[in-house]
């Protein structure tokens, strides 16, 4: 997988920092950044205030966008300006990246998901410009440039700063929470998307010709047995 971010607010179970891949758990297996952002997408996320139908509208769009991108047709974003536009896309690629299994977040469609649903409901989404205005401004006390104008290690040592809550120094607490609102809504417009839900493997309801029980070492880790 490419070098993402992941679960801002699980730090500690999650890597030290940007460069790194995977982390092993207890058990000796590893979790990639990928992982621990499916995890976000299905569990409830806080700052992504819409309903279930609405973000499936907002995939739909993503999806036709693409398509019509893909035929030549130029997108113009109904919310954000031109310079939100190019910071929202570098922002999600950060996030997300290219992988061996999957493409990019701007590639599944997220900005053009995020930009259905801060128009369709701009009242909800004031923080998304709040957060893109802090990354200049960190970007350029920093290193004396807008956030899109600096380079890519000089963006990862940024995010880096902001990404796990437990290191960031408590002047970065406002930019902590704005990551984190990024991520979980780049999170839940990539799995909503085509490419995230093959990404996500998901089979859906089958039928079961016969019922085996439970795999023995399911129910050995468990501490289960039957009688």
């Amino acid at each position: 997988m490419g070098e993402g971010f992941a679960d801002g607010r699980g730090a500690g179970a999650m890597g030290e920092g940007f460069a790194d891949e995977r982390r092993a758990t207890g058990e000796g297996n590893t979790v990639t950044r990928r992982d621990a952002l499916k995890v976000a997408a299905v569990a409830t996320l806080a700052f992504v205030p819409f309903s279930q139908a609405d973000g499936a509208k907002a995939a739909l769009h993503a999806l036709t966008a693409l398509e019509e991108q893909g035929q030549g047709a130029a997108y113009r974003p109904r919310y954000f300006k031109a310079d939100e536009w190019r910071v929202i896309r570098i922002v999600v690629d950060l996030i997300i990246p290219k992988d061996a299994r999957s493409g990019s977040a701007t590639e599944a469609g997220v900005p053009e998901f995020m930009d259905w649903l801060c128009a369709d409901n701009p009242q909800n989404y004031q923080w998304m410009r709040d957060a893109l205005r802090w990354l200049d401004g960190f970007a350029y006390d920093s290193f004396h440039t807008a956030f899109a104008n600096c380079t890519d290690a000089q963006r990862r040592e940024l995010f880096d700063q902001i990404a796990w809550p437990k290191k960031a120094k408590k002047e970065l607490t406002e930019g902590v929470n704005y990551f984190n609102r990024l991520r979980d809504f780049t999170a839940s417009g990539f799995f909503s998307s085509q490419m995230g839900v093959t990404d996500l493997q998901y089979m859906g309801n089958g039928a079961l010709p016969e019922w085996k029980g439970c795999p023995k070492p399911v129910l050995e880790k468990l501490g289960v047995s039957y009688t």
